[in-house]
C-alpha cells in the first residue's frame, strides 16, 4: 500500500469517527428529502443522490423522498403539442396537461428514482419503493385559489390554475409501515394528490414534502435546490435562522422569486411539528450527508 492510499484511509476513518455523534442524533429518526430542480434530470448526479439515500438508511436514519418534475414535464408537454401557461409562476394545469404530468411525475420519474435506489442498495438490500399521493389515502387535495390584481382596475381576480391543488389531509400510514418494516425500504412520494370526489390534482413538491414532513412530525427537512441556501441582502449565505427571521426576509423583499414559497413551506412546516428544514444546494454531491454529519451543514437551516 503506498503511503497516499494510506493517509486516504486514515482520512476515511477519522471523518466516520468525527460523525459519530451526528449519526446518533438522527438515528430512527425520519427526514423528508424535497428532491428537485434541474440537476435532478441528470444521471450521475441522480445516481450519486440514489446512493447518500441508501446509506443515509444503513446509518439508521429513516429517509422519505418527495420529488418534482416540472422541467421533465415541460419537455413531454412540448414533444406532445401541448402548449402551457403560467400565472405568477404556477402552471395552469388543464386536463390535458395533468393527463401528461401525472405520467410523467408518478410514472417516469418517480419509478426511475426508485429504481436508481433499489439498485445502489442492491448489496444491502435496501429498496426504493414508488408511490404517489393517490396511493392508500395518502394525499387527499382541494382545487387552489389564487386571485390576482387587474393592473388597469386594481380589481382583484380569481385566477382558475385547473387541476393545481393543494394537500388538505396527509394519511402517513403507508410511509409509517414502509418505514418500520423489517425490510429497509425507502419511500419516493410523486406530488400528486385526489380529491374527495377523485379528481387528481398537480401539487407543487415543496408543498407536499412539507405537509408530509409535519405528519411525519420529522426531525429534518432537506430542501435540495439549485442554489447553495437562503441569501441576505448581500448575497452571503445565511447559515441559520428563525422562523421570525424567515418571515422578515420576505416582507423586507430581500427573498425574491422561488426563494418566497419555499420559506413559506419551511415556516408551515416548523409550525407543523417539524424540528427544522434546510435548504442546500442539490446539485452538490454529498450536500445531504455533509448538512446531517458535519459540524457547519450544506445550507440554511430554519428553526424556531
Amino acid at each position: 500500500m503506498t503511503d497516499v492510499a494510506e493517509e486516504a484511509g486514515w482520512a476515511t476513518a477519522k471523518t466516520l469517527a468525527e460523525a459519530l455523534p451526528y449519526i446518533q442524533i438522527y438515528d430512527r429518526e425520519t427526514v423528508v428529502i424535497k428532491y428537485g430542480g434541474h440537476a435532478m434530470g441528470q444521471e450521475e448526479v441522480a445516481k450519486v443522490f440514489a446512493a447518500d439515500a441508501v446509506l443515509l438508511k444503513l446509518l439508521g436514519v429513516h429517509p422519505v423522498v418527495v420529488h418534482g418534475g416540472g422541467p421533465q414535464i415541460s419537455r413531454m408537454l412540448d414533444k406532445a403539442g401541448v402548449k402551457s401557461t403560467f400565472v405568477d409562476g404556477l402552471r395552469v394545469t388543464d386536463a390535458a396537461t395533468m393527463e401528461v404530468a401525472e405520467m410523467v411525475l408518478s410514472g417516469a420519474i418517480n419509478k426511475e428514482i426508485a429504481n436508481w435506489i433499489t439498485q445502489a442498495g442492491a448489496e444491502a438490500d435496501v429498496r426504493g419503493v414508488g408511490l404517489s399521493g393517490k396511493d392508500a389515502r395518502l394525499i387527499t387535495a382541494e382545487k387552489v385559489t389564487r386571485t390576482k390584481k387587474d393592473p388597469d382596475s386594481n380589481i382583484e381576480q380569481v385566477v382558475d390554475l385547473g387541476f393545481v391543488g393543494e394537500p388538505t389531509k396527509i394519511d402517513p400510514h403507508i410511509i409509517q409501515a414502509l418505514l418500520t418494516s423489517e425490510t429497509d425500504y425507502i419511500p419516493v412520494i410523486a406530488p400528486i394528490g385526489v380529491s374527495e370526489a377523485g379528481e387528481t390534482f398537480n401539487i407543487n413538491a415543496d408543498t407536499v414534502a412539507g405537509a408530509l414532513a409535519g405528519a411525519l412530525k420529522a426531525k429534518r427537512m432537506l430542501m435540495l435546490t439549485d442554489i447553495k441556501g437562503v441569501l441576505d441582502a448581500n448575497g452571503e449565505l445565511i447559515r441559520q435562522m428563525t422562523l421570525d427571521e424567515a418571515r422578515d426576509l420576505i416582507t423586507s423583499g430581500v427573498a425574491t422569486g422561488g426563494m418566497i414559497p419555499k420559506l413559506e413551506n419551511a415556516i408551515h412546516a416548523v409550525e407543523s411539528g417539524v424540528e427544522a428544514v434546510v435548504i442546500l444546494d442539490g446539485r452538490r454531491p454529498h450536500a445531504m450527508l455533509v448538512e446531517l454529519f458535519s459540524e457547519h451543514g450544506a445550507g440554511t437551516l430554519i428553526s424556531k
